[in-house]
């Protein structure tokens, strides 16, 4: 039976690691040790360097297989160790590779489908994209898409992209920020969750960013709070709640009946 590629080139992975591993143990590991000894407890008489390089002479002609062989298979395993560290980071990195690329193109197509009760767009986090300038009105709006989410059953805002889905990008949002990129970016938004909605609330928030046209997008995936989550707005704070594809604020009685009901014990 003819191996697969991928397992012949395992094979010669494999190979040239036991080889590599023999090679440096022998003319690497036996000349480092027998230097440092007779450094360390020979002292004085004929030079260190001399005694290594004689020594790695004689393994090399073979009269003294005994500490070659030692030395050769140190050498092996600690060859085939660093393999089997780079092989399994490799596949790790493969691994995220293969997640991320399905997961930009799974925004591309949430985007496609357009918004729903549970998938929302917003241009900008903060940026006024007609006057310019920071709005920070503009953030309320966001953390009661947020806050709605929270007190339903959850859902998605994409941060970056308009209402019609075309990309708007956080380039302007990068731009008003102390750390213009994506940590940045998660930073202002988790510290707005904290302060508005409360720092619990930031247990329900994951941002995930993606690079659409050419653009950050930052997806916010929401999973349901575990109490009311209260939107601190000016003196009284504020319930909202995701209704088909828009969030509302509820009254005073709205707000007992639906926490009596949607929390209950």
């Amino acid at each position: 039976m003819q191996l697969s590629w991928k397992i012949r080139t395992r094979l010669r992975s494999f190979a040239v690691a036991l080889v590599l591993g023999a090679v440096v143990g022998v003319c690497v590991l036996l000349p480092i040790n027998e230097f440092v000894y007779h450094t360390e407890f020979r002292g004085g008489g004929r030079p260190a360097v001399a005694f290594a390089f004689d020594q790695l002479s004689q393994a090399l002609r073979g009269n003294l297989p005994g500490k070659t062989g030692f030395y050769a298979i140190v050498g092996v395993v600690l060859s085939l160790g660093g393999a089997a560290i780079y092989a399994s980071m490799a596949r790790r990195s493969e691994k995220i590779r293969q997640l991320s690329a399905a997961l930009e193109g799974d925004v591309r197509q949430q985007i496609a489908n357009g918004e729903s009760a549970t998938t929302e767009f917003k241009s900008t986090f903060r940026w006024d994209l007609r006057e310019g300038r920071v709005n920070r009105s503009l953030e309320t709006v966001v953390l009661k898409t947020l806050a709605g989410y929270m007190n339903a059953q959850g859902g998605t805002l994409l941060i970056g992209v308009a209402d019609d889905g075309s990309i708007v990008g956080l380039d302007k949002d990068y731009s008003a920020l102390k750390k213009p990129d994506r940590d940045g970016f998660e930073q202002v938004l988790m510290t707005s969750v904290a302060t508005k909605l409360g720092a619990d609330a930031c247990q329900c928030v994951q941002a995930v960013f993606h690079k659409v046209e050419g653009h950050d997008v930052c997806r916010t995936i929401i999973s349901k709070s575990h109490r009311p989550v209260y939107l601190r707005d000016g003196e009284t704070p504020k319930l909202y709640v995701r209704a088909g594809v828009s969030t509302r604020e509820l009254n005073v009685q709205e707000a007992i009946d639906y926490t009596a009901t949607r929390w209950k014990k």
